[in-house]
């Protein structure tokens, strides 16, 4: 048989591999200051751009989408070249991918700072923007199925499954959840509200998790574990269980999210059954890769490559045995909303992801630049190091997770909450919060270590250029089954039926969880009682939005005699059908504020939100000043946005879509009035009128600043369900 030449182009994965590096460091020194916030709030006090609600959204895309994002690039590029004996179906669209995807990463890094958002986790990039993925993904998927196609190998090996069905998942995650009314180039509205919109995020937001985060490193996993280790795959039998269980039963597994929140009760549950059964096909895929190791331990203790790969494989199984138990509800009752979660999530990240990388890394350019690594030593530095860090970042946060359900569940004899300060429990986890810090510390400086002995090894090292290889032509055969073949050997012969396949595989979860809580109204009921936001209080809601204030604060309070207690009645689906987006958040930082509307008053807030020390002592919130700027609230957009809400369903008429400025001035001016009642507040308002006057520049008057479009988004929550201490205090 006739041998054809051919050159695996390894610039491409030279490319992904340098810039995960660089976003690498990038994206941790964000994440570690952003840790440091939590010990000196206003470290970067008066800074908008470097607030922590905006710099904690340009963090999580940083390290998802730029870090980990370009190394499963840079390992599929590899692989899969190698695995079906082809060079990339096209360089140009392999370059567009690299450039689209840098330029992406750059447009996020530009307007998550600046505020602008869609505040979904993990989706806050706004639509553009999503266009921008859809079609570059699009670019990706093209070039790796053309290279399926024209492939010199009749079989696709295993890691070519978990590439095929993250390509498919991600592309209709992506699409499904994106899909939102644009306002102006900067802003849209989802358009899904409430419980709906919370159900398709978090069906995205899970899966993210799953189909960015997991099977394609899986699919990396099951390349670079037997090739570092010289060894085949542990079961191939165990692979073929372990791929189809898994990218099954993930899709179901999103509402373990919103468990005791207002979704609905039967889409609660399926979602925590397919949680717990989870852990089957996750463990299936752990065992495959340690095991694939046997017979090469004593390899293992002095390869740093391997090191990394062990710890990395460890932590996928921990992380993949904790989330099944976190959602079971008695767990889930502890867990949600603390700290608990931010360990879970970075032993996952740190271990799973980071680790990964790393020692994919490690095993990569010393064979791309035709050359050994730079110092074995200094990678087993990093190993440790960052081994440590995970250690020390992970361990205080869940200390800080129980300390925190602990203390917001206990109750006094006499029925009182023991804690009804919120800050009590915040000031008892600053030493867990120093802990962190000094973990994330060790972790970074292990990834200083790593760019270090990388440009060694390139400078030492050959330049990356194209290997040469050669393999026989692929004999076309007919796709029917030969004679005592069985299916699945058959299948991986037949890439467009296993893409179909895997795509109906992930399909079924989701049509049965979101059609019906969609396409059936009485799953959602309404309440008379709750009606739109008013002009002002809409873009209240939006600055809201904007300084990311649901990165610390829920608006969901769960039916726990706790939670009913400290915030009032909890919260019923029929309260967010005019919330587009939902704002139940994931983490609490803050109190919940679901009913802070007409807790205290507009003083209280003004004061809170220019120096949250001033009026909550021990508090680790930041001050917005640049809301108190002497600049005009922009309600240029304010017909628009009406407008759009009510083609989203929120019934707001001609009328008030008209008379919008009016009604913004009548209501702004109520609340700089209650402002005169506050004597510190005149003398400093005189006092800065005067000194603008003085200058001779424009003053604005306190009702048209934004900080009173935020007071009174701020004092309308809550307010449309009747709550005994709704009034004003």
């Amino acid at each position: 048989m006739e041998m054809q030449q051919f050159y695996y182009d390894n610039k491409i994965v030279k490319k992904f591999l340098y810039a995960t590096i660089v976003f690498g460091v990038i994206g941790m020194l964000v994440g570690l200051l952003l840790a440091f916030f939590f010990l000196f709030p206003n470290l970067t006090d008066g800074i908008p751009w470097l607030s922590f609600g905006r710099l904690r959204p340009l963090h999580t895309n940083a390290v998802i989408f730029a870090f980990v994002g370009n190394a499963i690039f840079g390992g599929v590029y590899y692989s899969l070249q190698r695995l079906l004996k082809a060079r990339m179906f096209s360089d140009f669209l392999s370059n567009l991918h690299f450039w689209g995807w840098q330029l992406i990463i750059l447009a996020a890094a530009v307007s998550l700072p600046l505020g602008i958002t869609t505040s979904k986790e993990y989706a806050e990039l706004e639509w553009p923007i999503d266009i921008a993925i859809a079609l570059i993904w699009v670019v990706f998927g093209i070039n790796m199925i053309g290279t399926i196609l024209k492939r010199r190998e009749r079989h696709l090996y295993v890691a070519i499954w978990f590439y095929i069905a993250t390509f498919v998942t991600v592309a209709v995650l992506h699409i499904f959840n994106s899909l939102e009314l644009p306002v102006s180039l900067t802003k849209s509205y989802s358009v899904y509200a409430g419980v709906q919109d919370a159900l398709v995020q978090w069906w995205y937001g899970h899966n993210a998790v799953a189909f960015f985060l997991t099977t394609p490193f899986l699919g990396l996993m099951y390349y670079f574990v037997p090739k570092a280790a010289n060894r085949p795959v542990y079961s191939y039998r165990l692979s073929i269980i372990h791929f189809w269980s898994l990218i099954f039963i993930y899709i179901w597994a999103g509402p373990h999210h919103l468990l005791y929140s207002a979704l609905p009760t039967w889409a609660q549950n399926l979602g925590v059954v397919f949680s717990v059964m989870l852990i089957a096909p996750s463990w299936g895929g752990m065992i495959n890769g340690l095991l694939t190791l046997r017979g090469v331990w004593d390899k293992v203790r002095v390869e740093p490559v391997l090191k990394f790969f062990v710890v990395a494989i460890t932590g996928y199984g921990m992380a993949t045995f904790e989330g099944p138990m976190l959602s079971l509800k008695n767990v889930n009752a502890i867990a949600h909303f603390t700290d608990w979660i931010i360990a879970h999530v970075h032993v996952g990240a740190l271990a799973w992801n980071g680790f990964m990388t790393f020692g994919m890394i490690y095993w990569l350019v010393p064979r791309m630049t035709k050359g050994p690594l730079f110092s074995t030593k200094l990678a087993n530095w990093h190993f440790w190091l960052g081994t440590l860090g995970i250690i020390l970042y992970a361990l205080p946060m869940y200390v800080a997770g129980f300390v925190q359900a602990s203390m917001w569940k206990q109750f006094n004899p006499d029925g009182t909450l023991t804690y009804g300060n919120f800050l009590e429990t915040v000031q008892q986890i600053i030493p867990m919060y120093w802990m962190r810090a000094v973990g994330g510390t060790l972790y970074i400086t292990g990834m200083f270590i790593l760019v270090y002995n990388i440009i060694r090894t390139i400078r030492a090292n050959a330049p990356v250029t194209d290997d040469l290889a050669e393999a026989p032509e692929l004999q076309k055969i007919t796709g029917s089954r030969i004679k005592g073949e069985k299916f699945h050997p058959w299948l991986e012969r037949r890439p467009i039926q296993m893409t179909l396949l895997a795509t109906v595989a992930i399909l079924i979860g989701g049509i049965i969880q979101i059609v019906p809580t969609i396409m059936v109204k009485s799953n959602i009921p309404t309440i008379s009682s709750v009606k739109p936001y008013t002009p002002l209080e809409l873009e209240g809601r939006d600055l809201y939005i904007r300084e990311g204030c649901v990165s610390c604060h829920s608006q969901m309070v769960r039916p726990f005699r706790s939670e009913v207690e400290r915030y009032g009645p909890q919260a019923k689906a029929g309260e967010f059908v005019y919330d587009h987006p939902f704002l139940w958040g994931s983490k609490r930082t803050g109190p919940d504020l679901l009913r802070v509307g007409g807790k205290y008053n507009d003083n209280w807030h003004f004061n809170h939100l220019w120096d949250p020390q001033s009026t909550s002592a021990g508090s680790i919130m930041p001050g917005y000043k640049w809301l108190f700027d002497n600049k005009a609230l922009d309600i240029s957009d304010i017909d628009k946005k009406m407008k759009v809400m009510r083609e989203l369903g929120v019934p707001y008429t001609d009328y008030e879509i008209a008379k919008a400025p009016e009604l913004i001035d009548v209501q702004s001016r109520e609340i700089e009035k209650s402002l005169y009642s506050d004597p510190d507040f005149v003398k400093s308002y005189e006092d800065s009128k005067k000194k603008a006057e003085a200058k001779g520049e424009k003053f604005i008057p306190m009702h048209q600043r934004e900080i009173t479009a935020l007071i009174a988004y701020l004092q309308r929550l809550g307010t449309d369900i009747k709550v005994k201490d709704n009034a004003k205090k």
